[in-house]
Formats: structure tokens, sequence, C-alpha cells
């Protein structure tokens, strides 16, 4: 069970992860649910006085993807192969799965295949004790950050897919303020720590703006690419082959394609929010 959630009952899309009581990152765990009391984010995302960064890094990952699991799992009756077709952020950025060992080439599938798919291989990082230790005096591997920040930079992209594609849901759900808070709360972490590649969070970078204090007056609302028309077509970056990620051997190939026929008009319902008070 996440902490930033405490004990609200919630359905989720996978089983939530639990760190062990007993052990140090479960009392880092408490550390981190006592300073997100307090309302201040950016005090809650830093290191603990003389703690260990990859623990720290490994405790918060956990959290986040139990966060992520429950914020989904209230909308997935929406996010359907008829409603969702393609994994999507908006109607710039498209993302095709691939995880360099079941599925080798880049696939394209619909939204909520392809977060299961990401779930899927992130619980099965979670689990991995060769790669999340979580007995006392097992060292972390050496490859443990680049797999945190992959695993990162994928949970992000159900954010941007909610946020976009869903977020009309979410205001019905009156699940606004949970979604609002724990982005925000994900962002202050991986900027902390820059964990995240600036070209990755493109998708709702204007809104990490005004969470950051950053916004710029007459912005493109979606914070990515824009157009003059609708006729026109934005520049779309090139995200390359991901490396390896060492002995975890774990290797993905994601692109992000231009594709405006499948993108529900439910994005503008981001965009709506864009200008109006968040969390």
């Amino acid at each position: 069970m996440s902490f930033l959630f405490g004990g609200r009952s919630n359905k989720t899309f996978k089983p939530t992860k639990n760190i062990p009581e007993g052990t140090h990152q479960y009392d880092l765990m408490k550390h981190a649910a006592a300073t997100l009391g307090s309302g201040n984010l950016r005090l809650a995302v830093l290191l603990p006085e003389g703690e260990d960064l990859n623990e720290w890094v490994a405790v918060n990952t956990v959290d986040f993807f139990n966060q992520i699991n429950m914020l989904y799992g209230t909308i997935t009756e929406f996010c359907t192969e008829e409603s969702c077709p393609v994994m999507s952020a908006g109607p710039k950025y498209e993302y095709h799965w691939a995880d360099g060992q079941t599925v080798k080439k880049p696939i394209k599938c619909s939204a909520p295949k392809y977060i299961d798919y990401l779930m899927t291989w992130v619980q099965d990082q979670l689990d991995d004790e060769a790669l999340f230790p979580s007995k006392i005096g097992v060292p972390f591997p050496k490859n443990f950050l680049a797999s945190a920040k992959t695993i990162l930079k994928r949970l992000f992209r159900v954010y941007a897919h909610i946020y976009h594609q869903h977020f009309s849901e979410v205001v019905h759900l009156r699940e606004e303020a949970h979604l609002n808070t724990s982005f925000k709360h994900f962002i202050f972490f991986v900027q902390e720590f820059i964990l995240i590649e600036k070209r990755e969070l493109a998708p709702l970078q204007e809104l990490i703006d005004k969470y950051s204090g950053r916004a710029i007056p007459g912005s493109s609302v979606s914070g990515v690419a824009s157009t003059n028309s609708s006729n026109s077509t934005p520049t779309i970056p090139s995200i390359p082959e991901e490396r390896s990620l060492g002995n975890a051997g774990q290797r993905s190939s994601t692109s992000i394609n231009q594709n405006f026929s499948n993108t529900p008009a439910l994005s503008a319902n981001y965009h709506a929010f864009l200008s109006q008070n968040y969390h």
C-alpha cells in the first residue's frame, strides 16, 4: 500500500508491492510517510541524512508503482481496446512496447495492453531480489540506478496517458486531487535526483513547469510541439532504442510516432485543467 494514500481502499490494477516489516527499507518508508504528512513535497523527496541513495530510490520506486497502480485501477473500465487503441499521451506521442526478452521488437498495441505489459514488467523488476534487495547487508547491483531510471521513465507514461486521455473520468470520480498530488510527488522526486531525461517528460512539460514554478506566460497548452493550424504537422523528437540495463538483461525499444486520428477528445480536458487551479 502506498504511504501517500494511507489506508484508503482502492481498486488496484496489479497487486500492490509491500516492503517487508522489520527491514531498513520499511523504516525508510515510514520516514517518508511521516515527511509527506507535513505537506511539503519538496522536503519529502530529499535523501534523509546518512542514508544510502540506492535504498531511498528503491523505496520510492516501489511506492510510485503502488500509487500508479491504484490510480490506473480506478479508470480501467474507461481505458479499453476501443477507447484507447494505441498507447498515447495526447496527439503527438505514441509509445510502442518492447522489453528485450518476451517482446524484442517494438510492437504497437492498445493502451490497456501496453500498461499491462509495463506494470507486469515493473512487478518482475521489483520482485527480483538481485535487483531490489530487501535483506539487510545485501548490496544493490552496480546497474541499479540505471534500472530504476528505466522503471520510472516508463511509469511516467501511465501518468501522461491518464492526464491526456482520461482526465475527465478522473474528475468525474473525484480522484483529481490524488492524481495531482501523486504526480507532483513523482516529479519532485525524479527532478531531485535527475532520474528522467527532460525530453521524456515532454507530454506533460507545461504541467511540470507549473508545479516547479517555471511556467512561461503564453506557452502552448500542452507543453509539447505546437502547430498554427490543424493541418500542419509538428516536429516529433525521435527516441532512440534504449541501452541495455546490464546484468538485468532488459532492453527496451520505444518509438514515439505521430498519431492524430486515434486520440480521443478527452485530451481537451487535460488542456482545460492546465488553465485552472492545480493541486
